[in-house]
């Protein structure tokens, strides 16, 4: 009985702890000045919202940046991780422990070093200050979650599917497309979720690299923020979070459902 009730209790209570948060947030998103030892505001106004909503804000301008900037970045962590991953999962070969190690390293190194070694790089290659640098710095944090991650799912994958396509006439492409693809289609869609979010909330690389003239969602955050706008933060900090969220939660079903590896076999 206590088991049930844990076992039921549990996920609203996770639940409960992530979404806690975000109250305050939302609060101070409609409050005219809340000041302590109030509990709640004296004044409410959707005066924040009105502005950050408006072209005067920018904030819907930075959203589209830093939309953009995402799915580049998560799109060339893709291209590049997908055929390392599959290497790196599915063979055994010397020196594989020290490639998975270089992998990792922007991950273990601070990431102000990390910042400040590219930017010197970019700097010479002239890749600073515009739009196509920034997602080229970001695939550097957000290239091992998706390597990891994709050589993980090819650890588990089982490549003779492929060879008996292959032996009734597929071309390689159709393999891909048909068998390769579905089979990995969870893991790709949860590595890819992953180094979306990264991307999403990279502040240190787009400001280095950015100059200052790429102006994404976080660095228009940190300016409010910082300014002591709070109510301003509070609702731009809603609608930071809203695209991730729905990212997860279009994903989620790939992700936590049936698995695409399954119904993979079963045409087999």
């Amino acid at each position: 009985m206590r088991g049930r009730f844990l076992h039921g209790v549990a996920p609203w209570g996770l639940l409960l702890w992530s979404v806690l948060p975000l109250v305050p947030l939302l609060i101070w998103s409609v409050a005219r000045g809340w000041r302590y030892p109030d509990i709640l505001p004296a004044e409410f106004s959707v005066a924040a919202w009105k502005f950050a909503l408006s072209d005067a804000s920018g904030v819907l301008a930075s959203l589209g940046v830093t939309a953009g900037i995402a799915l580049a970045s998560t799109l060339a962590a893709l291209v590049i991780g997908l055929p390392a991953a599959r290497v790196l999962g599915g063979r055994t070969f010397r020196g594989k422990l020290l490639v998975q190690t270089l992998f990792l390293v922007p991950v273990l190194m601070p990431g102000i070093a990390v910042a400040l070694g590219l930017h010197g790089v970019f700097l010479k290659l002239g890749l600073t200050n515009g739009v196509a640098g920034v997602v080229l710095v970001h695939v550097v944090p957000t290239l091992p979650y998706m390597i990891v991650i994709l050589a993980g799912v090819f650890a588990g994958y089982d490549a003779d599917h492929e060879d008996q396509a292959r032996s009734l006439g597929a071309a390689p492409r159709q393999v891909f497309w048909h068998v390769t693809l579905p089979a990995i289609l969870p893991g790709v869609l949860a590595a890819s979720l992953f180094t979306f979010l990264i991307s999403w909330g990279q502040f240190l690389l787009t400001l280095m690299i950015g100059g200052g003239r790429v102006t994404t969602l976080p660095l228009l955050l940190f300016g409010f923020a910082t300014s002591g706008r709070n109510d301003l933060a509070g609702a731009i900090s809603l609608i930071y979070i809203l695209p991730g969220l729905i990212a997860v939660i279009a994903t989620a079903r790939y992700i936590s459902g049936r698995s695409a590896t399954v119904a993979a076999l079963g045409r087999a």
